[in-house]
């Protein structure tokens, strides 16, 4: 009846997880019982669960992200203490099978659900407001691909209560991710709550390259669209591209697992080096879909904060087309020592060089961005810096690995984490971080707290170079990853440093909750009326803050590279705004639930087939099938908005400019 399923799949033995499950299971039923009590059901059902108002689905992934933040460095800091202790004859505390879960979950979760839920996010809320639209392409489809990506969060999740999680590492090479080496459920809670998120991700790439290649505001041609946009357009090919690779890949070692294919096994003709081949023809890309929209976010905030144009916007712009076209030729220098030979390797390498040039094309624009301009060292400035500087180092221990001599020594050592870490944290969390802080005025009507953002950028920054700097020097020592022990009590005092900066960046991850928690109790004295909070150069800031459903009463007709810093400062000049325009009645795409139910559905069939309930997963495909069916034949696509109400909400706007205008005004 249950399948696989049954009371030895809860950890009754393992206390570190019983706790942590029952805590979780304790802290989601009172976030529940809250919302029950205050009677914000309906509200939430209404304006987020069933939205599909591209503003709140980006809201809503960069909340999943910050969550999931919050979990994979539970599993960081777990790691680090553990290791710096469990040298010489000291066996640590955790013992050897909950530490392999715990890697193979912290790597799983930091990319697939914080880093991409976190950029995702950030470019659904950010491009239709740049693009001068209303919303995306297929709104329905937006809801649907959130929903999908929260279906995998919930599986994975479900792992520390019932069953276990892969002890595979993040990308469980075969064939110890077999049936014949991993015989327990790990590796089919990894498999589905990745192909079911996967599909998400894929959905709202087609959405957004649809979004951006059609639906531009009259006048947005190409290379007037702002930065971000460009990188934008240019992470969402990579993942039409690249996330087909991806659900290939996981559904033949899904067919092994579940019915016996040899695709990856060392018998029957499968070859597990294909494995590894294909999930990095996804993985190295996949790289480059993280960082992409990060570059994006810092050509916004650098131009900005430095009061000035982006500098060589042009070859920014082909930096940006340059780093997409070569992330798909660079991808085996993630196993040079496959012995695949000295020319494949050679070649392999020199690609891997010739890709930091645009990279390096970007990093001196944005420092002649900032050279004579009038800086201003806000938070989101803070972050671009801050990158700048570590992505730097990050980038050349990079072009190092890609010497395949170099790559033999150092390959699998924690030289090779360190690099890793360099660049996601340093790059795509410092991306993420300064897009969060830049557009959260946007979203919300006032600014997040100044101090302690301040505070919090200082811990990550320092807490990240005394944490990772001391992984390179034991990776020079021999020091290997996915070590759970090591006998070398030398190292111990390495380790132990690199455990207080993760001790040093937990706090600052402390800063960051309480920034939001201050923050919302003193919103009143941190809004912002005028919608552009930071003088913004985009056409996002044109939009009230938070911007109404429909974002733009009238559409912009975009005259010049920087659309509304042109308006601006037209008005600046005339002293007043511009006329009132015509106002229309505008449609909007009504609120579904069909997102929200075929997540429902995604993760009964997910979970069925993780445990083999199999007329469960049966039921499952029946009611997500249902619910496509019903879709397709609904009646009421579309609301109106009447033409009096969109002239209020945009009077109202204007009236707050017309304050802002009148104050910039007077003499200091």
């Amino acid at each position: 009846m249950l399948g696989k399923l049954n009371w030895s799949a809860i950890p009754f033995g393992e206390p570190i997880p019983l706790v942590t499950g029952i805590v979780l299971v304790f802290g989601i039923s009172a976030v529940l019982a809250l919302i029950t009590l205050k009677g914000w059901w309906p509200y939430l059902w209404r304006e987020w669960i069933t939205s599909v108002d591209h503003k709140r689905i980006g809201v809503m992934y960069c909340m999943l992200a910050l969550v999931m933040l919050l979990r994979g460095f539970t599993d960081a800091i777990m790691m680090r203490s553990h290791l710096a202790i469990a040298a010489g004859s000291s066996q640590g505390y955790l013992p050897p099978e909950h530490y392999n879960q715990i890697f193979s979950a912290h790597g799983t979760i930091m990319i697939f659900f914080t880093a991409m839920p976190f950029v995702v996010g950030l470019m659904n809320f950010v491009v239709p407001l740049q693009l001068g639209v209303r919303d995306v392409a297929f709104p329905t489809l937006n809801s649907v691909s959130f929903w999908l990506t929260a279906s995998g969060v919930l599986l994975i999740n479900l792992s520390l209560v019932i069953g276990e999680f892969a002890r595979t590492g993040w990308l469980a090479y075969p064939p110890l991710s077999e049936l014949q080496f991993s015989p327990g459920v790990g590796v089919d809670y990894y498999l589905w709550s990745i192909q079911i998120a996967g599909v998400g991700t894929l959905l709202s790439g087609i959405n957004l390259v649809t979004t951006i290649l059609k639906m531009r505001a009259p006048g947005m041609t190409y290379t007037r669209m702002p930065m971000f946009c460009w990188t934008a357009l240019a992470s969402n090919l990579l993942i039409v591209a690249a996330f087909p690779i991806l659900t290939a890949t996981l559904a033949m070692l899904t067919l092994d697992r579940y019915l016996g294919f040899h695709f990856f096994t060392n018998d029957g003709g499968g070859n597990a080096m294909m494995y590894i081949n294909l999930i990095w023809a996804w993985g190295h890309p996949e790289v480059y879909i993280l960082i992409l929209p990060a570059f994006g976010v810092f050509s916004e905030v650098i131009s900005t904060f430095s009061s000035k144009a982006l500098f060589g916007y042009r070859s920014m712009v082909l930096a940006t087309m340059c780093i997409c076209v070569l992330s798909f030729l660079v991808w085996l220098h993630h196993f040079f020592t496959m012995g695949a030979g000295a020319d494949v390797n050679g070649f392999f390498g020199v690609m891997t060089m010739i890709i930091a040039v645009p990279t390096g094309v970007k990093i001196f624009n944005w420092l002649f961005t900032m050279y004579g301009g009038r800086v201003r060292f806000e938070v989101p400035m803070l972050w671009s810096i801050g990158f700048m500087v570590t992505f730097v180092i990050g980038g050349m221990t990079g072009v190092l690995l890609a010497v395949p001599p170099a790559d033999f020594v150092l390959h699998n050592s924690l030289f090779l984490v360190a690099h890793f870490h360099n660049v996601i944290i340093g790059g795509v969390l410092f991306g993420a971080f300064a897009g969060y802080t830049y557009w959260f005025p946007k979203a919300f009507g006032f600014k997040l707290h100044d101090g302690l953002g301040r505070a919090a950028f200082w811990c990550w920054l320092t807490g990240f170079y005394i944490a990772f700097m001391p992984l390179y020097a034991l990776g020079l020592m021999g020091a290997t990853r996915r070590m759970q022990h090591y006998d070398d009590t030398g190292w111990q005092p390495l380790m132990i440093t690199a455990f207080v900066g993760a001790v040093i960046i937990l706090t600052g991850i402390g800063c960051q909750v309480l920034q939001l928690i201050v923050s919302i109790r003193q919103r009143d004295r941190n809004r912002d009326l005028s919608g552009d909070p930071w003088d913004g150069r985009s056409l996002e800031w044109s939009t009230a803050s938070p911007p109404p459903a429909f974002n733009f009463a009238v559409l912009p007709d975009v005259q010049g590279e920087e659309a509304y810093w042109g308006v601006k400062q037209s008005a600046i000049e005339d002293k007043r705004l511009g006329d009132e325009p015509e106002y229309e009645p505008i449609e909007m795409p009504r609120n579904t639930p069909t997102g929200f139910i075929t997540a429902f559905f995604a993760t009964i069939t997910g979970f069925a087939l993780i445990w083999h309930i199999w007329w469960l997963v049966i039921l499952g495909l029946v009611g997500a099938y249902a619910v496509f069916v019903i879709f397709a034949w609904r009646q009421d696509e579309e609301y109106t908005i009447p033409v009096e109400e969109v002239a209020a909400i945009d009077r109202k706007r204007r009236h707050y400019r017309e304050q802002r205008l009148v104050a910039d005004r007077k003499p200091a």
